[in-house]
């Protein structure tokens, strides 16, 4: 087998392993949290770079998404279940959060735990509740009655992200990025489960889906 049938294959079952739109909602409590994927921008490659007619060697590439051209990821994780659900989003603006996290989570019926960022609030009219801790004043758990209010759980899917984006695959582009989100969610969300329950649970979100080569490039 080459590499190239190798990583074809590996994305149609990243393709199988992600949850399609009719997806349950998500609510109860929901933690909320986001980070950035990439490269340092000092690591980056210096390419040629065109300004008109006039070509100018030795410069990187322009910027164009993300925080200095890295790719924001907003991740949601269910406190009592576990299950995790990652998506690429363009910024973190109270706009793009208004738009991203009611796909996935049902607002009213939902405790909402993020950290302090401003952008979250814009939710808080439609949530059950939104709780959240201070990182910058050292707090990352706060023990209340009915409660810990934290976001350790994402924190630590990060951490785990982080570390096999980096020790495994080294490089993910942003057009596949959302595949690979999509299996750190099953591994996540599944990380209780046997294996075989995995396979069982794999094999059920196939019926009735299409995994061709045309659907792997272009689906993103």
């Amino acid at each position: 087998m080459t590499n190239k049938t190798a990583w074809f294959m590996l994305h149609r079952i990243r393709e199988a392993i992600e949850r399609g739109a009719l997806v349950e909602e998500m609510r109860g409590t929901v933690v909320a949290d986001e980070t950035v994927i990439g490269g340092s921008e000092m690591n980056r490659h210096k390419k040629v770079v065109r300004e008109g007619e006039r070509i100018i060697p030795g410069q990187r590439e322009p910027q164009q998404r993300g925080r200095s051209g890295k790719t924001v990821v907003l991740s949601l994780i269910d406190q009592e279940t576990g299950e995790a659900r990652s998506r690429t989003i363009p910024d973190i603006t109270g706009a793009t959060l208004r738009k991203a996290i009611p796909k996935q989570v049902n607002l009213g019926a939902t405790v909402l735990h993020t950290d302090e960022y401003r952008s979250y609030r814009v939710l808080r009219p439609e949530l059950a509740a939104h709780k959240s801790v201070n990182h910058n004043a050292g707090e990352y758990v706060r023990y209340e009655s009915d409660g810990t209010v934290t976001t350790n759980k994402a924190e630590n899917f990060f951490s785990q992200l982080k570390r096999s984006i980096d020790g495994t695959h080294h490089h993910v582009s942003t057009v596949h990025l959302p595949r690979y989100l999509a299996e750190f969610d099953f591994r996540f969300s599944t990380r209780k489960m046997t294996d075989t329950a995995r396979m069982e649970r794999l094999v059920s979100q196939t019926f009735g889906r299409r995994l061709s080569y045309k659907r792997a490039l272009s689906s993103h």
